[in-house]
This record gives C-alpha cells, sequence and structure tokens, in this order.
C-alpha cells in the first residue's frame, strides 16, 4: 500500500515507476558520435599544432624552468650550512658530530653585526620592560640557533633543520631591527 498526497504527487521511491522504456532507441545516435569520435583526432592535429602545440614554446619553458632551478641551487649554496672545507675533512677523522660552519651572505654579517654592536645602546634608551622582553627573545633566538647548529652538525643534509635554522636568523634580525627602530623613536615593544 503506498501513500499518496492529495495532489497524486509520488511521497516515496515506490511511487515511482519500476522501468521507464526511452521513447525512441538511444544507441544509433551513441554509435554515430563514437565513430565520429575515432575519425575526429586525424582531421583535429592540424588544429592542435594552431592551438600552442609549438615545439619552440615548450622548449623555451623547460628551458626556463631548468634556469629557475639552477638559480636556486646556486643561491642556495651561499646560504646553507656546511662542514669544513675539502681538504679540512679529509684530515679530520670520522666523528659522530661534524661541526657546522653558517656561510651565509656578507651583507647579511655586516648587517647583524652593524646591529649588534649598536644593541647595548639601543636596549639603554628602552623602558625596563621592553629591554627585558627583548633580552629574553634574543636568549630564546639564541639557544634555538644554538641547537639547530648543532643538529644540523649531526646530520647536515637535513633541509628542515637549515629552513628552521634561517628562519631563527631572520627572527633574531627582526628582533634587532624592531629593538632598532623602538629605541629611534623613543618608544617601548
Amino acid at each position: 500500500m503506498t501513500q499518496r498526497d492529495t495532489r497524486g504527487g509520488v511521497t516515496t521511491l515506490r511511487d515511482l515507476p519500476q522501468g521507464i522504456e526511452p521513447p525512441r532507441d538511444l544507441w544509433p545516435q551513441i554509435e554515430a558520435q563514437i565513430v565520429a569520435g575515432a575519425a575526429a583526432p586525424v582531421a583535429a592535429a592540424p588544429d592542435r599544432a594552431r592551438r600552442g602545440g609549438r615545439p619552440v614554446v615548450r622548449w623555451l619553458a623547460a628551458a626556463a624552468m631548468v634556469g629557475c632551478v639552477a638559480v636556486g641551487v646556486w643561491i642556495g649554496r651561499s646560504v646553507v650550512p656546511g662542514s669544513a672545507p675539502p681538504l679540512a675533512r679529509q684530515a679530520q677523522p670520522a666523528a659522530a658530530t661534524v661541526p657546522v660552519a653558517w656561510v651565509s651572505d656578507p651583507r647579511y654579517q655586516r648587517e647583524h653585526a652593524r646591529l649588534m654592536s649598536a644593541l647595548g645602546a639601543q636596549l639603554a634608551a628602552l623602558p625596563p620592560a621592553s629591554r627585558a622582553k627583548v633580552m629574553a627573545s634574543l636568549a630564546t633566538i639564541g639557544k634555538a640557533k644554538e641547537e639547530l647548529e648543532n643538529a644540523l652538525g649531526k646530520d647536515p643534509s637535513n633541509a628542515l633543520l637549515q629552513e628552521l635554522l634561517v628562519n631563527t636568523y631572520q627572527d633574531e634580525m627582526r628582533v634587532l631591527t624592531d629593538v632598532r627602530e623602538a629605541s629611534d623613536a623613543g618608544e617601548g615593544i
């Protein structure tokens, strides 16, 4: 027994008919489209060449991509942690921890040295609460740098540790720059 509303509409799935025959046979049209589709790629080949299948553009795109990767590797080599120079590595006995020397951009080193040399005077210009925050931040960053450098000494090729160390150096530069700006303005941090 099925339930129908007063208008005669469908209220449950049981009210639907079990099978519905299409008004016409669809298979001849489907077959014609399949046959036409099989012949279409031959006719579409000249169209595909006109749409952007130019081999020169593809080769230029591939060359540009290889160039970008090469530049990235070249730039990355100037800021990744490395061990001692090759000759020094040969003279050293194998150890569990390799001393890591951070090879960085000379501009970074100059700017870092400049900010560090002015830090004492800039801290003195800050209110005591701000000075304490800065000192705590720099101590935390210093400890993080030391731990990351030690971890990189054990696993120099670890990309995650390298990225974390770069981020830590950037955090330190941000703190030093904020201190400089705050002391110049005479404000706290």
